[in-house]
């Protein structure tokens, strides 16, 4: 067992990397335990529903992913500071990819957000009342027109806002660093 240091998003939290040998030291098995702290939303919309934060995260990815570790579950240990703390429990995996999208042509752009964006409505759709949210979205083209109003009328504040940036990059206002 060694401590793991954790990523921007899990600073402060108890992460944990287990290290298990199968017979005669041969079939390593490593796991991550990493803490589970409360919802950052429990104060907007009170507790969980579960008594272990661990199992909050557990049942939220279970619905999430289509594809879950079979190794995936929770604990309450009690930590070095003599006070209990909530985990789950998942198989290492630190080879995080990441594609770069200003290489990609258009077409691969378009296949790329398709996929992002069915992803996450299949997530959404697992962890919510599937007939309601359709329902809600109703048989109409009037969902998918104020969304695309919306991201209209986001990606010209982006624009207008990275022009005021530049405008005060340019008038000394701001520091830049150009070119990187």
């Amino acid at each position: 067992m060694a401590r793991k240091v954790v990523g921007v998003g899990s600073v402060g939290t108890r992460a944990w990397i287990l290290l298990f040998a199968g017979r005669g030291g041969q079939d390593p098995l490593v796991l991550q335990m990493k803490e589970a702290q409360s919802s950052v939303l429990e104060p907007y919309l009170g507790g969980s529903e579960f008594e272990n934060h661990g199992e909050r995260v557990v049942r939220g990815q279970r619905l999430s992913q289509a594809a879950i570790d079979l190794f995936l579950g929770w604990q309450r240990s009690v930590g070095l500071d003599g006070k209990e703390h909530d985990f789950y429990i998942r198989q290492l995996w630190d080879w995080k990819a990441s594609i770069d999208l200003s290489r990609m042509t258009y077409n691969g752009l378009h296949a790329y957000t398709h996929a992002c964006g069915w992803s996450l409505a299949r997530a959404h759709a697992r962890s919510g009342d599937r007939l309601a949210i359709a329902a809600y979205l109703g048989a109409g083209p009037s969902f998918e027109q104020a969304l695309a109003r919306f991201s209209a009328a986001y990606a010209d504040q982006n624009e207008l806002d990275h022009q005021r940036l530049d405008d005060a990059a340019a008038a000394g206002q701001v520091p830049a660093l150009r070119g990187i």
